[in-house]
């Protein structure tokens, strides 16, 4: 994960501190000065700001007090409760927040060698693919003598106020944290991919099976070292950060810093009854307002738990903003769950291990339709397929893949008035299983994004074997800008950016030819093929063949009517050789021939579906064998119509 970590603006921490220490100096930071414009957009809103150091707001500052906790944080006067949330989050993974923050006992104050102390820091995020190094100095900005933004329960611990400071230095200004995007932060400080949860959408408060796969999964996340966060969401103004009867507080990120099955009973009668209840334990960033229904802090439901077992869940009757809730209430409350995992690549780990596909791109207009690449969504069929375009293979009979689509953040830009977030999304298509040239007509598409304007959309999707192309784009055409595209599967799934329209003419096009037709041909599939095996069944599969070029498809299991749903594009230097179909039954020693269909694919062949019978091959290939093919055939001399 940290391979390369690129610093920030150039600053690098070790040169400046030690000239800092050479000289007897204190860190000011050139590049994030204490000026309104590091705090502000435009005008000042909250009136005079003073920035201090910690040692001029106490007599022993420190990054943390008896270690780090998600109690530590609260939010101040910022609109960033989910930047809070995500620090609470954060906090409680000691594998997570020693990359945020790096080596933090070699930058701790360290009253033994006060001489060295340089009022600088350093924090490191994750940002459109690659470790950021920020450096920051250690004035913070007060009124009245306390900090006016993120702060500890402890006025002499820090490690809050830095990290956000260092946070808003690398989105512009502290204005730029508010009203973010709790997704935007979890992804930052981890590098991990954010899916969101839409509790309403997917209707599992009614369906007990669904809310059980839910929780198993949030489970699952929280148990590999994933961050997870959770809101109810706001649908007016008034509403934000609304106080609910039952404590909630409405458009406000919270937390969760546990997820757990509990174990109800006392005594004996707890080891011997296996009932458990799912339960979340959350965080709200203002450090009090709590859930006051069953399970809060003091409710008569704990009782039901041993003395031990709610000692391990670190049950306190305190109002600290934490709390538990079983997971059938959470799921009636929340309207927003978002689940930031951490991908795991490694070989050498006992969890599922992912291939991971990381390409940079850029949506970008031409006047040209073959050079321009800011098409839209599917919704402009005129100039969709004008987009960038990546291919990848999912080779197992079927695979879980993880897809996620990011635009460069635009928060940095927002004093020029280019804050917003493009809409986005992303559609999959279903292509030819050798297509290696860009896409010209609109395939079968097999699952898309939705179109939002935030920085990032994912999609988790179980997809055949078989050919893929990914298009990401803008919602409307002509709109601008860099995205990140990473693509996660079981197996390698080679995923790369098709950027020729058609085959190259090279030096040796002149003696071995050049194409004049694009053939596209789309097995689907077979009826009444003979019973070859002793089962009274067969293992079909079919070979498409033209001029020396063969695309295999997957074996289909016992059957006689095969789907086979197969494509195949051909690019034809010699238009009068034929197009060969060839139907193989798969067996353990040598797979057996079970008919054939030869094509001409020409361009006076006006039929697109044939329905043929299949025949023998060689000098028997008049003779007729049990079986019908469908097949649909598609053929231009414009190299760039398919």
């Amino acid at each position: 994960m940290f391979s390369s970590v690129k610093p920030y603006e150039g600053q690098q921490f070790a040169s400046l501190r030690k000239q800092c220490q050479q000289n007897k100096s204190l860190f000011e930071d050139p590049v994030f000065p204490v000026v309104d414009q590091s705090l502000f957009y435009a005008a000042n809103r909250i009136g005079k700001v003073t920035w201090k150091r910690p040692k001029e707001l106490c007599d022993d500052p420190h990054l943390f007090v008896n270690g780090i906790s998600a109690h530590d944080l609260h939010q101040g006067q910022l609109g960033n409760c989910w930047f809070v949330a995500a620090c609470s989050s954060l906090a409680s993974r000691e594998a997570l927040w020693q990359k945020v923050i790096p080596d933090w006992k070699d930058q701790e104050w360290d009253n033994q060698k006060a001489e060295s102390y340089a009022g600088i820091f350093h924090f490191r995020f994750w940002r459109f693919g690659e470790w950021v190094d920020v450096v920051i100095d250690d004035r913070l900005p007060t009124a009245n003598g306390q900090l006016i933004y993120c702060h500890s329960n402890d006025s002499n611990e820090f490690w809050s106020a830095l990290v956000e400071k260092a946070y808003a230095k690398l989105c512009g200004c502290y204005e730029a944290l508010d009203g973010g995007n709790t997704a935007d932060a979890l992804v930052d400080f981890t590098g991990g991919v954010s899916e969101p949860v839409d509790l309403l959408e997917d209707k599992k408060t009614q369906e007990e099976e669904a809310r059980n796969q839910l929780f198993e999964r949030v489970l699952k996340v929280h148990d590999r070292g994933g961050l997870i966060s959770c809101s109810i969401r706001a649908t007016t103004q008034a509403d934000m950060e609304a106080r609910l009867d039952c404590g909630l507080v409405k458009g406000h990120a919270y937390a969760v810093t546990d997820v757990r099955k509990v174990r109800l009973g006392t005594g004996l009668l707890a080891f011997f009854k296996s009932e458990k209840l799912s339960m979340i334990r959350m965080r709200n960033p203002w450090g009090q307002k709590e859930w006051n229904g069953a399970w809060s802090d003091s409710s008569e439901e704990w009782k039901q738990v041993s003395k031990s077992e709610r000692e391990k869940l670190g049950v306190t009757v305190a109002d600290d903003g934490e709390f538990w809730m079983n997971f059938e209430d959470f799921i009636k409350h929340f309207t927003d769950l978002i689940l930031c995992r951490m991908i795991n690549t490694s070989y050498l780990s006992i969890h599922k291990t992912w291939e991971e596909d990381v390409m940079c791109g850029s949506w970008s207009h031409h006047d040209d339709p073959l050079k321009n690449r800011s098409g839209g969504c599917i919704n402009h069929k005129a100039t969709f397929l004008q987009n960038p375009q990546y291919v990848f293979d999912v080779t197992k009979a079927e695979d879980e893949v993880l897809i996620c689509l990011q635009q460069q953040d635009r928060r940095a830009q927002s004093k020029g008035g280019k804050g917003e977030n493009l809409a986005i999304g992303f559609d999959i298509q279903r292509v030819e299983l050798n297509r290696k040239y860009r896409m010209h007509t609109i395939q079968k598409t097999v699952g898309s994004s939705t179109y939002i304007n935030s920085r990032s959309v994912f999609v988790r999707k179980e997809l055949k074997e078989g050919r893929y192309v990914i298009v990401p784009t803008t919602f409307d055409p002509s709109q601008q800008g860099n995205f990140l595209l990473r693509v996660f599967t079981d197996d390698p799934a080679t995923c790369k950016e098709l950027t020729l329209d058609e085959p190259p003419q090279t030096c040796w096009t002149g003696c071995c030819g050049y194409p004049k037709l694009v053939t596209q041909v789309h097995v689907h599939r077979a009826d009444g093929l003979q019973a070859q095996d002793s089962d009274g069944s067969c293992d079909p599969y079919v070979i498409i063949t033209c001029e020396g070029e063969k695309v295999c498809s997957p074996v289909h299991k016992n059957t006689q009517t095969p789907d086979f749903d197969v494509k195949a594009v051909f690019y034809r230097k010699k238009p009068s050789q034929q197009i060969f179909i060839r139907i193989y039954n798969h067996n353990i020693l040598k797979d057996s021939f079970m008919g054939q269909v030869v094509l001409t694919g020409d361009l006076s062949d006006l039929q697109p579906l044939h329905t043929v019978h299949l025949r023998d091959k060689g000098n028997r290939q008049n003779n007729d064998l049990p079986g019908l093919l469908s097949v649909t055939l598609n053929t231009s001399d414009v190299l760039t119509n398919i």
